[in-house]
């Protein structure tokens, strides 16, 4: 079991906690005395509870035999616990009764984890069959609490949003913009900082020429969250909304490149104007820009391409189609 900081409570973890205690330790480091583990009924159900010494056999122990049980042993003066909460709250609600979470604060049932010798919190055991399988220590990510539960548990499927999430991405590649936004909004609704649910509601935004509500969905993401790719595509695609919104008329940008292939200007202002209405045409006219002249505009068609992709997304068919383009163009 990792050790990733936190407080130090004593003792080590270690030994087989079944009919005597776990491990050599108390919360004050040293060897504790035996704990009852006898008591009063488990606490109000649900899939995450507090427990107390007295519920833990009934609420830990017996109910581990259904079921994992998790044990988070935390205090109020800790601060990775509170940064390890919402994460594990999460993690086990999306497990959708797959595990169970029992809350134990050491500071008022110290007793437990003396027995199991636990170093340091947030520390959390897994318990199957009524004994301790598994565990770690320190805050971790919700990904990583995730993929905790799974080694526990095992798969646990996509969670609601994420189901969400899916659908929404597979309506709008096929042009079911509506669809796609009421998905993305439940989704959001659900997590209201999700941001692959507010990057892609912004792109819906964007596809139904709504860019002033596609900014206001953008202005809501914490600045510490602005580099996550969904958000950073859909900042890509308001931008390059608002070019090809500049661009004006088409026919005279067509005009101006049959009556000479050369205006590079021209061609890369098409491409931009056709970027959301005809995403290979826009591809091929940039890639002829960097076939023709690929120090143009300090390499300007192919930092559009990029743009391009970034907007698109890795699953739009014409980001494969453009980056197999631009290959064979630079590597001929």
């Amino acid at each position: 079991m990792a050790n990733n900081g936190g407080y130090s409570v004593g003792g080590s973890f270690g030994g087989a906690f079944g009919g005597g205690g776990m491990g050599g330790g108390n919360s004050g480091g040293g060897n504790g005395p035996e704990v009852s583990l006898g008591g009063a009924p488990a606490a109000a159900g649900g899939d995450i509870r507090d427990v107390t010494t007295q519920s833990f056999r009934d609420d830990v122990l017996e109910a581990s035999r259904e079921r994992p049980v998790l044990v988070d042993f935390w205090a109020p003066w800790c601060g990775p616990c509170r940064q390890l909460t919402p994460a594990l709250e999460k993690a086990v609600t999306e497990a959708r009764g797959a595990v169970v979470l029992a809350k134990m604060n050491i500071d008022e049932h110290p007793e437990i984890a003396g027995q199991l010798g636990i170093q340091s919190i947030p520390a959390v055991i897994a318990f199957k069959n009524g004994q301790p399988v598994d565990g770690f220590m320190g805050a971790q990510s919700e990904s990583q609490v995730k993929a905790f539960i799974e080694r526990i548990a095992g798969p646990v499927g996509p969670s609601e949003s994420e189901t969400y999430l899916a659908e929404a991405e597979t309506a709008r590649a096929a042009g079911d913009i509506g669809r796609a936004a009421q998905l993305f909004g439940a989704a959001l609704s659900m997590e209201p900082d999700n941001t692959t649910a507010m990057g892609g509601l912004a792109q819906c935004y964007v596809a139904a020429d709504a860019l002033d509500k596609a900014r206001q969905i953008l202005e809501q993401v914490p600045e510490e969250k602005r580099a996550d790719p969904a958000i950073a595509a859909a900042q890509a695609a308001i931008e390059l909304a608002e070019q090809a919104a500049a661009l004006g008329d088409l026919a005279e940008l067509e005009a101006r490149i049959e009556n000479d292939p050369g205006d590079h200007q021209a061609r890369f202002d098409l491409a931009v104007a056709l970027a959301a209405r005809d995403k290979q045409a826009a591809v091929d006219h940039l890639i002829e820009i960097v076939r023709r002249d690929r120090e143009w505009n300090e390499d300007g068609a192919r930092k559009q391409l990029l743009q391009f992709f970034e907007a698109w997304g890795p699953k739009e068919p014409a980001t494969g189609y453009g980056r197999r383009k631009l290959s064979s163009v630079l590597f001929r």
